[in-house]
């Protein structure tokens, strides 16, 4: 199965592994792989673009660890699944 290699990487030590995208992180989240998220929310709107986590089975809960704002107006969300 093409999901053993995240697994087996995820057991691994090391300080994390960061990945971004749209398909890669819905695959991981699926598999309950995700540690934390972190999102950057700019204050743009652009009406396109994927959507973040579309198909996602079911729901994640997160909690929020932190927040960081900048003078832009752009966000710095961290979050950590509720397990």
């Amino acid at each position: 199965m093409w999901a053993r290699p995240f697994k087996q990487l995820k057991q691994e030590s090391g300080k994390g592994l960061f990945v971004s995208g749209v398909k890669l992180p819905l695959a991981l989240a699926e598999l309950g792989l995700i540690d934390e998220y972190e999102f950057v929310v700019h204050p743009r709107l652009a009406g396109h673009g994927p959507t973040l986590f579309a198909g996602l089975s079911k729901y994640v809960d997160l909690k929020l660890v932190s927040r960081l704002e900048f003078a832009s107006g752009a966000v710095v969300m961290r979050y950590e699944p509720r397990r």
